[in-house]
């Protein structure tokens, strides 16, 4: 992970690889992840997603781009010959659990637990943010907030559904505080959709990557008790339900839970199910295609936010360090948001009106999200995510981050999560299609989908190899 830090000056020096057992850390005035490193010959040297640089990955690029297309070619192909009637069947599908698999689960002395266990951590951490040193290397909340909750709700989510629903200690206050102030609650109109939680996302994004000093226990106590306030006060207007589109994390974990190998059936039973008919169940609402593009364009920023050029250009621009990689951020989520819109509106005129032109095919970015994800935050938590822990509970001598593969190795996981989360858009958009149009349009209504699949494929590929 890779927020922006104060970056060394355009000039910069050769520097001799770190010694035998030294460390680099996140240290103050630096972000989480993309630190400032302390190091004999470069005090600057920066520490990039936690695992070093992502532009000098042992792979071929034309390996890489050459096995890209032709798993998303062979696809569609196979698609357009194979596939010409809608498979999936969203929330009416499933394999039901046993009952009293669903009691437990259900139970309320579970749902207690899985609250009281939230309201534990968030007290650890604003004990820590608190009463700890203001140093991202000796207090772990810096690591709770950026790395567990932030990457470790992908696979949290993954295998467990939308769990921060039951964790989030914003709703567990919310119900204590309504026993005992009962203020009027008023209906959240349908128009605002998941607009909050874009906003919400994107304003953690911001935090994590451009604010000037995002480990700082004093930003990160002021965020984070002005967001739980805001929450709180919109959760007072129109109740609990606020939460699951409001709340930027409740939202972030319940869509990434659509592709969860655990789910609930519209009648309310809990079952196992191929995670494409969760992700068919996606819910077509204002603001879906904002946060899924917030999740892309983010982190395609973090991608190449690292980017020696680009490290200068926000250093020397007179905007000012900040401001310019506010339009950075900014600029690459409405990059991914145009690219979608412009084909959404070339899959309209190829096909004609259908409804929802917009959110139809929303669902399908949901797999390339998460590719993406994967790729950039994967070794971060597997090295960072123990480093964490360790220091929550006392331990002086938290262990070196060692990543459990090689660079070769993380170099592929990278390349098939990037291209495996493509290849999973394809399949959705194309069942998609061909429940939405005739069997004369549906493939050719997919054309500018899959050149939307290519597009975010090549830019995916090349913030990760050059």
């Amino acid at each position: 992970m890779t927020p922006a830090v104060t970056a060394p000056p355009p000039a910069w020096p050769a520097v001799p690889p770190l010694a035998p057992g030294t460390a680099p850390y996140a240290a103050p005035g630096g972000g989480y992840g993309q630190g400032v490193v302390q190091h004999p010959a470069d005090p600057l040297t920066l520490l990039a997603h936690g695992i070093g640089s992502q532009h000098d990955l042992p792979i071929s690029p034309f390996y890489a781009f050459a096995g890209a297309f032709t798993a998303l070619f062979v696809s569609f192909l196979a698609l357009g010959l194979l596939w010409s009637a809608s498979r999936f069947r969203g929330d009416r599908s499933g394999i039901a659990l046993p009952a009293g698999l669903q009691r437990v689960a259900d139970a309320p002395a579970t749902r207690t637990a899985l609250r009281g266990l939230g309201l534990a951590a968030a007290l650890a951490v604003l004990l820590h943010l608190l009463l700890g040193p203001d140093d991202p290397a000796r207090n772990p909340a810096p690591g709770a907030v950026y790395v567990l909750l932030w990457v470790g709700l992908v696979p949290a989510s993954l295998l467990l559904g939308p769990v921060w629903r039951l964790l989030n200690p914003l709703r567990a206050l919310h119900r204590a505080l309504s026993r005992l102030w009962h203020p009027e609650v008023r209906p959240l109109p349908a128009r605002v959709g998941q607009w909050p939680a874009a906003a919400g996302l994107f304003a953690f994004t911001w935090l994590e990557l451009v604010s000037p000093d995002p480990a700082s226990t004093t930003t990160l106590l002021s965020v984070l008790a002005g967001y739980a306030t805001v929450q709180l006060l919109l959760a007072a207007r129109f109740g609990e339900r606020w939460f699951a589109d409001g709340d930027a994390f409740e939202a972030y974990s319940a869509l990434l839970a659509r592709l969860s190998p655990l789910g609930r059936r519209s009648d309310g039973r809990l079952v196992l199910r191929n995670p494409f008919h969760g992700l068919d169940a996606t819910p077509e609402r204002p603001g879906l295609v904002a946060t899924v593009c917030v999740l892309l364009g983010s982190t395609a920023y973090d991608g190449f936010s690292d980017n020696p050029s680009w490290i200068n250009a926000i250093q020397t621009s007179p905007l000012g360090r900040t401001a310019a990689a506010t339009l950075g951020l900014l600029g690459s989520v409405a990059l991914v948001a145009a690219l979608y819109c412009l084909c959404a509106a070339a899959t309209r005129l190829v096909c004609g009106p259908h409804p929802g032109p917009l959110t139809a095919f929303a669902h399908s970015l949901v797999p390339i999200a998460l590719g993406y994800l994967v790729a950039h935050y994967f070794s971060l938590l597997v090295t960072e995510g123990p480093r964490t822990v360790s220091m929550a509970f006392g331990t002086d001598n938290a262990p070196e981050p060692l990543s459990p593969l090689g660079p070769g190795g993380l170099a592929a996981l990278q390349v098939v999560a990037v291209v495996t989360g493509h290849v999973l858009g394809v399949i959705a958009a194309h069942d998609r299609s061909v429940r939405l149009f005739p069997p004369a349009k549906a493939v050719a209504g997919q054309l500018p989908l899959f050149a939307l699949m290519i597009t975010y494929t090549v830019g995916g590929l090349s913030l990760l190899l050059n």
